[in-house]
């Protein structure tokens, strides 16, 4: 007997819960109402066996794959899996084959392609021409956000339907079926179930991995197999909430973050940040987006925010968890009660476009260095006014653009916090240069 076949008998016909529990149709369908109610468009097609390329966006956990398997089901499609981390070219040409050899015998194919954003452009480049030729009913998994990794191609030959999150109720409805599933003798309470399921994230695959873990760690008595708090809480330290660092969820809670800032709400702002720090993100990753927020939305209206935002940098780098942490925490609340101003984030925006649309106007000769002989004669630096020889320390009606763009107004301060100072400085020395009689350029 060999190794192989020592073990063959202990493994042979295991399947993991999830697996059990697919469902094979709508009725077993946990979640996705908003698509698969009565009388949705989505639900109506499927029932009728009509079939269409279909890019199902969503989520880990929320039943892609199951419900590609039920479309295909429906219509008495052959189905056939690829995933875009494992399979190439070849592997499509593959499925080609036999999809055209499935419809020799008048059958169509559902090819199901698992994570196809990862697929680059000459992999998805591959399917084209066997989707508009009906060789095969097209369906793609992705969690990422098909507008940006998705040929546009392939995207017009396909309806996107987007996939949510399975509600916390969703989720404990298919965790008791998963605790049936496993035994009549294993005792766990709705309230545990309740904590799996928060702690999965709205990935009903996830709870039951959770359950099965923790249905095979169960305290065995007399009564049965039971999962207690602390058999629970074992299963649970180590289990991070869904945080994809690359994808659409990473971007989503940063943008949620900064909107937070951004709209003067310190409570949201704490929310998103503790999320992030929960999910795993690089609190030093996050530092510097802090620092971003201080100059893109608070500006000059609060200087002192950039001087805090960094401080806060510092202490994390420095001290690490947890006392980082609760500097960011700090400089996150602070922005979110400070005086917002984006005028310098415009203004920069604006002088770069002019910059990048403008020809190299040049230096004019009054502002430019002499410093030697030859510059001297061609005029460099003649009638500069050195400002602080001048009343009030400003030399009322100097120019500093080139003269084809005098007068450009880039920064507009608003009226709060330190830019309404500003902004009143400003207008005053405007007027000062109205009203002086050296005006640079006169018009």
């Amino acid at each position: 007997m060999t190794a192989n076949d020592l073990f063959a008998g202990a493994d042979a016909g295991y399947r993991p819960l999830a697996a059990r529990l697919r469902p094979e149709d709508l009725g077993a369908f946990a979640g996705q109402a908003h698509l698969l109610a009565p009388g949705k468009p989505l639900r109506e097609a499927i029932e009728r066996g009509q079939l269409h390329s279909m890019i199902f966006w969503g989520p880990p956990g929320v039943g892609k794959t199951t419900l590609a398997r039920i479309v295909a089901g429906r219509a008495d499609a052959h189905f056939l899996q690829l995933s875009a981390v494992l399979s190439g070219v070849r592997e499509i040409r593959e499925a080609i084959a036999e999809a055209r050899q499935q419809r020799a015998q008048g059958r169509d194919t559902v090819l199901f392609v698992d994570e196809v954003h990862r697929f680059n452009k000459s992999q998805q480049d591959a399917f084209l021409p066997h989707v508009e030729d009906g060789t095969v009913i097209f369906i793609g998994a992705t969690t990422e956000n098909p507008s940006f990794e998705l040929n546009n191609a392939l995207l017009s030959r396909s309806r996107v339907y987007r996939l949510r999150a399975l509600s916390d109720e969703e989720l404990l409805a298919v965790l008791r079926r998963g605790a049936a599933e496993l035994g009549g003798d294993l005792r766990v309470t709705d309230a545990l179930l309740q904590r799996i399921g928060v702690a999965a994230d709205g990935d009903a695959r996830r709870a039951l991995n959770l359950l099965e873990l923790a249905a095979d760690l169960a305290e065995t008595s007399a009564k049965g197999r039971e999962i207690t708090e602390t058999t629970l809480s074992e299963v649970l330290q180590a289990s991070l909430r869904r945080f994809d660092k690359g994808g659409d969820l990473f971007y989503d809670q940063i943008s949620a973050l900064h909107k937070a800032v951004r709209g003067s709400s310190p409570d949201a702002a704490l929310y998103w940040l503790c999320r992030m720090l929960d999910g795993g993100c690089d609190p030093l990753y996050l530092a510097r987006r802090v620092v971003r927020m201080a100059s893109e939305d608070i500006g000059n209206a609060d200087p002192r925010a950039l001087g805090l935002c960094l401080d806060a940098w510092q202490v994390q780098e420095r001290l690490g968890s947890p006392e980082g942490e609760l500097a960011l925490a700090q400089a996150v609340v602070y922005l979110a009660c400070a005086a917002k101003s984006n005028a310098v984030y415009q203004a920069y925006n604006a002088a770069r476009a002019e910059v990048a649309a403008q020809g190299s106007e040049e230096v004019p000769l009054h502002l430019r260095n002499a410093p030697t002989q030859l510059m001297k004669a061609e005029g460099y630096g003649e009638e500069y006014r050195y400002a602080h020889d001048e009343e009030g320390g400003y030399a009322a009606g100097e120019n500093y653009f080139p003269e084809a763009l005098r007068d450009r107004r880039y920064y507009h301060p608003v009226n709060r916090g330190l830019e309404q100072k500003i902004r009143e400085k400003l207008e005053y020395l405007r007027e000062r240069d109205r009203a002086s009689p050296r005006q640079r350029y006169p018009r």
